[in-house]
């Protein structure tokens, strides 16, 4: 089933939840809804199942307007971030209520409910569980369980809101590859909300990324980590370090430093900020000339090492711009506006080069992708 949205928009109060969002999602996709908190996402899942109705704006489910149907027309699964479980019932139980509360003429037998629900508890890999109780679960089965409730009726479209948040961070990885299975298995036009930009970008097939209230760009994991479309994405999306100056004629000057910026041939004397993810930093000791290109440019970032975290294949170095270094690359007087820069550099290359807490390095920046601030 398709789903599109049409210039929703919703408010409580004086907040605006949502302004004029249009999006579509084809049959059969998984995407995800990625954002902070209070950027609109549950909101907007909340809408399209009916829980929550737009101030403005149409809800088509395979072109047909749902706008006005009820929670209970629209064939909707919905998964909660804390369960929802029955607590007084059972596993099979569970799963089995939304079977046997349906209408009388569209319930099955209970012959052909127990066959279902079994189906779906070997879906879910927990057939074992049948006849526990929620209380006996660890929360990664209590999630698969509620999955599979949500599955029971054959839902059209299957929503999670945050469904593993309240999980630790080996169970939601797992679980985050199990929902990828499962659903390459089902096949069902999913959406799920989340807050976790790695959760988003390893499972889904195309992700929202929302911010007060708006969609701020839709696109395949690598296309917007690739190619974010405005700052916010790109601070969203990872770590990333973030830099300030003025853009002319493609090239961008931050505080002296001066990097290309073909992109922005045309601007001319605009405010702009630079952002560098940390592994986009080339990491050497500092000497003199260093950090200088061969025109006498200053090239590079003099910093001094104040805290190394080598862990498995990566050493993650926080550095601070040298205050007191004299050297035409400090000259450029570029730091970040948190004032710590981050730089991600092979442990290995850590270790060869043995750097040392307190040193003077200079950090180069391979790539940066410049905004220029309008106005």
């Amino acid at each position: 089933m398709s789903i599109e949205i049409r210039n929703v928009g919703k408010r409580f109060g004086e907040f605006h939840a949502l302004r004029d969002v249009s999006l579509d999602i084809d049959p059969g996709e998984l995407v995800a809804l990625l954002g902070p908190s209070g950027c609109g996402k549950t909101t907007l899942l909340r809408i399209i199942a009916g829980l929550e109705t737009a101030d403005t704006g149409s809800i088509f489910f395979s072109g047909e307007d749902t706008t006005g149907v009820h929670v209970r027309e629209r064939q909707v699964g919905f998964v909660f971030q804390h369960y929802a479980l029955f607590r007084h019932m059972t596993v099979f139980e569970n799963v089995a209520f939304g079977l046997r509360v349906k209408p009388r003429a569209q319930r099955p037998r209970e012959s052909e409910i127990r066959t279902k629900v079994h189906e779906l508890l070997r879906l879910v890999q927990l057939d074992w569980l049948a006849e526990r109780f929620p209380s006996q679960l660890s929360g990664g089965q209590r999630q698969r369980i509620a999955l599979a409730r949500a599955l029971a009726v054959e839902p059209k479209v299957l929503l999670l809101d945050e469904p593993f948040g309240a999980l630790d961070a080996k169970v939601r990885k797992e679980l985050r590859r199990w929902l990828r299975r499962l659903h390459d298995e089902l096949n069902v036009t999913s959406i799920f909300v989340t807050h976790d930009q790695e959760e988003a970008l390893e499972v889904a097939d195309r992700v929202v990324l929302m911010n007060a209230g708006r969609v701020e760009q839709v696109g395949s994991p690598q296309d917007v980590w690739d190619h974010p479309v405005s700052p916010f994405v790109y601070g969203f999306l990872g770590d990333v370090n973030l830099f300030h100056g003025r853009a002319h004629e493609g090239e961008v000057l931050l505080d002296g430093l001066q990097l290309p910026s073909p992109e922005h041939a045309f601007a001319n004397n605009a405010k702009a900020c630079a952002y560098v993810r940390p592994h986009d930093l080339e990491v050497e000791r500092y000497s003199p000339g260093a950090g200088v290109d061969s025109a006498g440019r200053p090239r590079g970032i003099v910093v001094q090492l104040a805290r190394a975290i080598v862990v498995g294949p990566i050493a993650r170095l926080e550095l601070i711009a040298a205050d007191d270094t004299p050297t035409p690359a400090k000259s450029a007087g570029l730091a970040p506006s948190d004032a710590v820069i981050e730089a991600q550099i092979p442990a290995q290359q850590f270790r060869d080069m043995g750097l040392r807490e307190g040193e003077t390095l200079v950090v180069t920046p391979r790539r940066a992708r410049v905004f220029v601030e309008n106005g």
